[in-house]
């Protein structure tokens, strides 16, 4: 927080610069960049912490030899899951909970305040990377009963998934349209500028159903090879 706001290359530093250079510059709203910056730096490092956290949904389970009973259990698989992934999109929350009270300082002191609209779908948006990528991962996860080759593979996918966007601007055609409509980066950074567009949404929510789905099949899969 202090770094975007002090630090060299900070908000308020940037415009002291302006001033004493006596460049004009028109009004900014500091709030709204700085939640854009904070939020754009903690998107950022959920690529490297999520897979941390993926990473052993499922494959302490086969190491330990207990995928079995949860494949062979009358509990649904989706059931499973889905508990699985709650859980852990449920720990990453409170892990980010700390972080919150920054923001609520920054909110209070500005002013005209920002609307409260803008902030809650940002964190939205926050929430719902944060469960697709775990989605994904535990996924992944399900498929090997090595901790870090789910991390690894699980990164790759993400940071793939996350740069996409860069690789469709390059790419004059109805496929470059096509990878910039599936990029992460793009859907969460028009939630965190405040753009509630449904096909951002859609697409967050696609990203989970699609690793719950794939974690499902891939946990009955083992169910009949065990039967």
């Amino acid at each position: 927080m202090v770094g975007i706001l002090l630090g060299k290359q900070g908000i308020i530093k940037q415009v002291s610069i302006s001033e004493q250079m006596g460049i004009p510059t028109a009004p900014i709203d500091v709030t709204y960049i700085f939640l854009n910056s904070f939020l754009a730096v903690i998107g950022t490092l959920c690529i490297f912490i999520l897979p941390i956290l993926s990473m052993g949904l499922y494959s302490e389970e086969r190491k330990r030899g207990t995928l079995e009973l949860l494949a062979t259990s009358p509990i649904s698989n989706w059931v499973v899951a889905l508990g699985k992934l709650l859980g852990v999109i449920a720990f990453f929350t409170i892990m980010i909970l700390p972080l919150l009270l920054y923001e609520i300082i920054i909110f209070n002191s500005s002013q005209p305040p920002i609307p409260p609209a803008v902030p809650l779908l940002a964190h939205l948006g926050l929430i719902l990377l944060a469960s697709a990528i775990l989605s994904l991962g535990m996924f992944i996860s399900s498929l090997t009963d090595s901790t870090i080759i789910s991390a690894i593979l699980t990164f790759a996918l993400v940071l793939f998934l996350w740069i996409i966007d860069l690789l469709a601007n390059n790419i004059d055609n109805i496929f470059g349209k096509i990878l910039q409509k599936i990029s992460l980066l793009e859907s969460y950074n028009n939630l965190v500028q405040g753009v509630c567009d449904t096909s951002n949404l859609v697409l967050l929510f696609s990203y989970i159903f699609l690793g719950l789905f794939l974690t499902a099949q891939s946990i009955e899969s083992l169910r009949y090879t065990k039967q």
